[in-house]
């Protein structure tokens, strides 16, 4: 079976394909879906359809190429990512076909932190700053 560890959170999840619900946030089995699936905060403010950068992570460790490959639509929207490595990946956009390692940018962790919001962090932002 499959593992994501998600950095810096040093967070390693282990799913069954063909088991795990699909959130219908990004593509299915998305190191986005995977994340959400297992309560790990990955920022997508467009709801996992490539439409911002908010969900962009770096990968660390893709052994055997166990991610899906860059698709044209992923590599333009990433050209406007805040931070933007050779590694980075939109996570609504990089199926996990295998073993991978990711970091969460200190900027995407950070946001909920400092009060950011979005329509998908509900309960996620104290009511005291929710207004």
């Amino acid at each position: 079976m499959p593992k994501v560890t998600f950095l810096p959170q040093n967070v390693t999840v282990e799913f069954d394909p063909a088991t795990l619900p699909y959130s219908e946030h990004g593509k299915q089995h998305s190191i986005l879906d995977i994340a959400l699936n297992f309560g790990i905060h990955l920022e997508h403010a467009c709801g996992g359809n490539c439409a911002c950068t908010t969900c962009h992570v770096i990968v660390k460790d893709n052994t055997d190429n166990n991610l899906s490959e860059m698709e044209d639509d992923e590599a333009d929207r990433l050209d406007g990512a805040a931070g933007l490595t050779l590694h980075s990946r939109l996570g609504c956009q990089c199926v996990v076909k295998g073993d991978v390692v990711v970091e969460i940018p200190d900027w995407n962790r950070n946001y909920v932190s400092e009060g950011g919001g979005s329509i998908n962090l509900g309960d996620a932002i104290p009511a005291a700053k929710r207004g």
